[in-house]
């Protein structure tokens, strides 16, 4: 796997470092029990997951509540934990999954983090930032995320290549602050960043 070095965009304290180390090491042995990542990408897991994940934090607050939906493996919620954000809900329905983000969090000592084993429409709460890696398109995660939003929220979620239609397609039902940024770990993703979020007709 690829060391620290390699990795100079990520530079973290020891302590962290060490975290990100024993989560991958507990994502990569749960990954043989339930499928949590795709087997093919676990040799560059360090840019294509923690890295990737990491990357988001620049784009809220950094005293921000974070919503991660359907965190799954943990990606990014778990990578944000790790880092440093206030405080984090991972919400995620599949009864596995969430139990394999309880033990990291005890495994790990995090106590900014939260797990909600749910589906995100029933939870109700409030963030300042919202994520999802993988879970739906974007005027789809809009539609099942907005109440859970207040008028300071902002939207961070990693998209691959579809993601400028993606926007698009969102666009046609939803008004506010959008905008595109390169992925810096993958040249053809993009994240989506968006704010000031209001379904179309609506005040």
């Amino acid at each position: 796997m690829t060391s620290t070095h390699l990795l100079p965009e990520l530079d973290v304290p020891r302590e962290t470092y060490a975290k990100l180390v024993r989560y991958v090491e507990l994502l990569a042995s749960e990954s043989e029990r339930q499928n949590l990542i795709a087997a093919s990408t676990m040799d560059q897991v360090w840019d294509r997951h923690i890295l990737d994940s990491a990357q988001l934090l620049r784009f809220a607050k950094p005293q921000a509540d974070w919503i991660d939906v359907g965190s799954g493996a943990g990606l990014p919620g778990l990578v944000l934990a790790i880092l440093g954000v206030r405080s984090i809900t991972l919400v995620e329905p599949r009864r596995l999954r969430a139990d394999f983000l309880i033990r990291c969090a005890d495994a790990l000592a995090l106590t900014n983090v939260r797990v909600v084993m749910d589906k995100v429409d029933r939870f109700s709460g409030r963030a300042d930032a919202v994520t999802a890696r993988a879970v739906a398109r974007t005027s789809k995660l809009l539609a099942m995320t907005h109440h859970l939003s207040h008028p300071g929220t902002v939207w961070v979620l990693p998209k691959g290549r579809s993601g400028q239609m993606e926007l698009a397609e969102a666009q046609q039902s939803w008004q506010g602050r959008f905008r595109v940024e390169p992925s810096i770990t993958q040249g053809d993703a993009v994240i989506i960043v968006a704010s000031d979020i209001q379904r179309k007709g609506r005040g």
